[in-house]
């Protein structure tokens, strides 16, 4: 593979987000990386691709700052970039919850190699998703709590009717990458639930240590791809369309429609990568996918 994409977060405080801002851009300008960089006053969340020297290129240097020496990347090689743009932005939060928590009481880190050997075993666990419902639609660990949230600020009210009578469970929890779960596991144990585990690394960790185990399905990622091949056998999710087994999603290509839906790759081409016959008779197309919020 001549590509690699990257996500990575930390919650560190940054005096002075825009600076680094200005920093960041000029240094994947610099390294021809494309992708979405996220600042705040809280810490930083990316995703970022480019070529294999290029990536290894970012990785080093970025942590020779610091606050940044123990950064720890999920990574997925590619044929292509999986980004087609540079964007680095500051925003109040790095991923938006709308609850301030205490991350120094956040849930334990769960190893991949660890939550694998509960799930072999098939211990007694409540395995919650913290993602919205429309990654989960493609992919899933086997017997996982689903939300029923569009939104990761709709976690907080969802999560607290869906586990009322579990507070005594020991509770796993699991996102995309992890960014989500330092957030929302911290908050779960301020309601009181005190046996909370995180998936250290997300989903993308896991399956790349152990693909085609107990995660079923796709992974959801943030960037051009939409969807991520995890190694399993199993496809969840079927074509909005025609009703064939498929797991790729596709934003509509009508400029005024932009609606996500799962379509296989028959369907794409027949119906001009839209989602409908109004979409597709459209004078609107667009050439590339513009999806690129960060949800790791």
């Amino acid at each position: 593979m001549k590509y690699k994409t990257i996500t990575f977060y930390k919650y560190v405080e940054l005096k002075n987000p825009e600076q680094f801002r200005e920093y960041l851009r000029g240094l994947c300008e610099g390294l021809n990386l494309f992708g979405r960089i996220l600042i705040a006053e809280e810490g930083i969340n990316a995703g970022v691709s480019g070529s294999v020297e290029e990536i290894e290129k970012f990785k080093q240097i970025i942590k020779t700052k610091r606050k940044f020496s123990d950064l720890t990347f999920r990574e997925n090689a590619s044929d292509k970039n999986s980004y087609h743009k540079l964007v680095v932005r500051v925003r109040p939060e790095i991923i938006a919850f709308g609850k301030k928590v205490n991350l120094r009481k956040k849930g334990k880190y769960l190893s991949p190699e660890r939550f694998k050997k509960w799930l072999d075993r098939e211990e007694d666990l409540v395995i919650l998703d913290a993602r919205n419902d429309y990654e989960t639609k493609i992919g899933k660990f086997k017997n996982a709590l689903i939300l029923p949230i569009e939104n990761f600020n709709e976690f907080t009210e969802a999560a607290e009717k869906i586990l009322v009578d579990k507070k005594d469970k020991k509770i796993i929890m699991y996102c995309t990458g992890g960014i989500r779960c330092e957030k929302s596991s911290a908050y779960l144990k301020e309601k009181g639930f005190k046996n909370v585990f995180q998936l250290k690394g997300g989903i993308i960790n896991y399956v790349n240590e152990f693909p085609n185990t107990h995660f079923k399905g796709s992974c959801f990622v943030f960037d051009d791809r939409l969807s991520k091949n995890t190694g399993s056998d199993e496809v969840l999710s079927c074509c909005e369309i025609c009703g064939a087994s498929s797991d790729k999603y596709l934003d509509c290509h009508n400029m005024d429609c932009d609606k996500l839906f799962v379509c296989c790759e028959d369907c794409q081409k027949k119906m001009n990568k839209t989602c409908s016959e109004v979409c597709k008779n459209s004078g609107r197309h667009r050439d590339t996918n513009p999806r690129l919020t960060i949800n790791n």
